[in-house]
């Protein structure tokens, strides 16, 4: 029995993938994003116990309004490839159901140690944070390197990813930054769309009910006009952007 360790379940998701989706949220994560909403899953003793067959049952209760959507199983965190062993369990009890799949990663991840799991993912919803490096580090504590080796590997290997990335203004927003990331993007061949995410505050409770200082408590929402600019520099390389 292969064990693992979940922050919470989402039955009926719809941001995570296609269609409507059960969502899986791992415990764990290396990165300290600065606008984090899940802090409550950065460490990975903390969250409850489940095996993956627990996981799997549940999600057979479902398998009628995912497959009715076009939808499926999403796994996300967190970053579920800390837990690499129970998600290749369970996603391959997921295949052999005809079940899609899907992960939300950074990408901050050794190859070697996930290339099975790779085999039965459907689907990656890949983050890059800031395609500068020192300004990467700044925003998450770690190198962007792995981030952009894996989604490069992901190319290779033509396997489906749709690329998200946050607007924190200030941070994330710069224009030349954007062009620069917008430029990495069309050199794949591999990805299916583009989501440019606006920052939000809804997770800053977690930071004062966690005791965690909260950095970026000052910065407000993006305006929508700059997001409708940065969505353009991705259109110009006749990328489908969200």
């Amino acid at each position: 029995m292969v064990m693992g360790k979940i922050h919470s379940i989402e039955t009926c998701g719809t941001v995570d993938g296609p269609g409507v989706r059960y969502v899986v949220f791992m415990q764990g994560c290396l990165l300290r994003c600065a606008y984090c909403h899940n802090p409550d899953t950065w460490h990975l003793n903390d969250g409850k116990e489940a095996s993956t067959d627990e996981i799997f049952n549940d999600v057979k209760r479902y398998i009628p309004y995912m497959k009715a959507s076009g939808g499926g199983v999403t796994l996300t965190g967190g970053e579920p490839t800390l837990q690499v062993e129970f998600c290749t369990d369970l996603f391959k009890k997921l295949k052999a159901e005809n079940i899609h799949t899907a992960i939300d990663t950074s990408g901050f991840v050794d190859i070697e140690k996930v290339e099975e799991l790779v085999k039965y993912t459907d689907l990656f919803l890949l983050d890059i944070k800031h395609i500068d490096d020192d300004e990467h580090k700044k925003l998450t504590g770690v190198s962007n390197r792995k981030t952009l080796k894996f989604a490069k590997y992901l190319s290779d290997i033509d396997k489906k990813v749709w690329i998200r990335h946050v607007i924190v203004p200030g941070i994330t927003d710069d224009m030349e930054e954007i062009k620069k990331l917008a430029d990495f993007v069309s050199s794949l061949k591999n990805i299916d769309r583009v989501e440019i995410l606006p920052y939000h505050k809804m997770g800053v409770y977690k930071y004062e009910a966690l005791g965690i200082p909260y950095s970026l408590k000052e910065i407000n929402p993006p305006d929508t006009s700059k997001i409708e600019e940065i969505k353009e520099e991705f259109r110009k390389r006749d990328i489908k952007v969200v």
